[in-house]
């Protein structure tokens, strides 16, 4: 009978859909362009040399222009000051070119991520952190929406149409991921259940979902017996474990040959929902953008 899942399961392709976001974000700002003078703006902040953040901040860039999008890169030095940081912050409050603000996480811990995240304009905090932002989401209202949780909604939605009563378990709880996770697919009428390191008898939890959103940050925990059969798994995990030539091989949470033997369908690590987070980036500063002017936001990009 496994034999036989393995080759019905679907293997969700997130490069493909982020593919097709970045053509309707391409799209839509051609149309604000050429009716409206509009430009969206994404201004992005990097503090110190942090090699795997200067790899994403170029990589949101150069997708930014090829979406006929306006870039601005602010690269910062380690020790600048949070006095310095917040002021730059604050130009880009003020500048009406900018629509969407990120500051690339981690910063360096002199400086108090919360406090530079909070002093954001919650209107272009197109990263979806901010405290407003939090509780506009959580309260069912319009907010800004963090971008890999976005992604794993679009992802599902697109596999399934509609999630109203469809039983779900999103394993982690963090700010980035979990907890915004549970509450979109709340907002889609989902039934959700947040599991965790306390969680008792977390395999038996997990069994009973229609939907499983792993985003806990242990490399290949989510076995094949924890699934319900047909059942779509959305791997968040990103994590690097020696392969078996000795070099560093990215697993995900869920034990992909196992589980895919059983589920319905599996995002993939590499090649699932990490090409969705930038994409959705650019899908919310198209909103922020938008919403900013008063003017009808694409259809299909938010929550």
């Amino acid at each position: 009978m496994r034999a036989q899942a393995v080759e019905t399961a679907r293997v969700i392709d997130g490069r493909a859909f982020a593919a097709r976001i970045r053509a309707k974000v391409a799209e839509h700002v051609a149309r604000l362009t050429a009716e409206h003078g509009i430009v969206p703006g994404l201004a992005v902040v990097l503090v110190g040399e942090d090699p795997a953040s200067a790899v994403y901040v170029r990589s949101k860039g150069r997708q930014c222009r090829e979406a006929g999008m306006n870039s601005y890169e602010h690269r910062l030095p380690a020790e600048t000051s949070e006095a310095e940081l917040l002021a730059l912050v604050g130009r880009l409050n003020a500048d009406p070119a900018v629509h969407g603000i990120l500051v690339q996480l981690p910063l360096p811990r002199h400086l108090n991520s919360d406090l530079v995240i909070n002093a954001i304009d919650p209107a272009k905090d197109v990263d979806g952190f901010h405290v407003s932002n939090v509780g506009l989401l959580g309260t069912g209202q319009k907010a800004m929406v963090p971008c890999t949780p976005l992604g794993c909604l679009l992802l599902l939605r697109d596999l399934h149409g509609s999630l109203a009563g469809l039983d779900a378990v999103v394993i982690g709880r963090s700010n980035i991921v979990g907890k915004p996770m549970s509450q979109l697919l709340l907002g889609d009428s989902a039934t959700v259940t947040v599991a965790h390191s306390k969680t008792r008898d977390l395999a038996d939890v997990v069994r009973r979902a229609d939907i499983v959103v792993a985003a806990v940050g242990r490399p290949e925990m989510v076995k094949g017996d924890w699934i319900k059969p047909g059942a779509t798994v959305i791997d968040v995990g990103i994590n690097r474990v020696a392969g078996p030539n000795g070099k560093d091989v990215l697993v995900g949470d869920v034990d992909y040959e196992d589980v895919a033997k059983v589920a319905g369908a599996i995002t993939p690590v590499p090649g699932g929902v990490g090409p969705m987070t930038i994409a959705c980036l650019l899908a919310n500063t198209v909103t922020a953008c938008c919403r900013a002017k008063g003017l009808p936001e694409p259809e299909g990009l938010a929550a």
